[in-house]
């Protein structure tokens, strides 16, 4: 199952998209939803924030995988940043990176889509893969 929903440019926009996910995941463990509420949350800043433009939200349900991406119309490719510990933004990506199975950034010919992966169930509390 898959579903998208479109978001103006504008702050609120991000805890529409948050909640956009809370209704397509309610089903899943807590610690699941929070993940992917937080990871979405960063996203969805990153479009309003860095990118400047409306962008599109996308949750797909297979049996064992939650994949979300958002796109927006800006070109570059997002990467993590190092902010030092005085810097009170910068650490977007590298949630995704530590919540998350996997996570990419896709090209478009209309912007760009970065997408994440998680297991069903949700992240692994310990980081050990067990």
């Amino acid at each position: 199952m898959r579903q998208l929903r479109s978001f103006p440019c504008r702050g609120e926009s991000v805890g529409r998209a948050r909640r956009f996910a809370r209704e397509m995941l309610g089903a899943e463990p807590p610690q699941t939803l929070e993940a992917v509420e937080l990871m979405v949350s960063e996203l969805a800043t990153n479009c309003v924030r860095h990118a400047r433009s409306a962008f599109e939200v996308s949750i797909e349900l297979s049996c064992g995988q939650i994949r979300v991406a958002a796109s927006d119309a800006a070109e570059g490719h997002p990467t993590p940043r190092s902010p030092s510990p005085r810097e009170p933004t910068g650490r977007g990506l590298l949630l995704v990176g530590a919540l998350s199975d996997e996570w990419g950034v896709e090209e478009r010919p209309e912007g760009k889509t970065v997408w994440f992966c998680l297991s069903r169930g949700g992240p692994d509390p310990k980081g050990d893969g067990r």
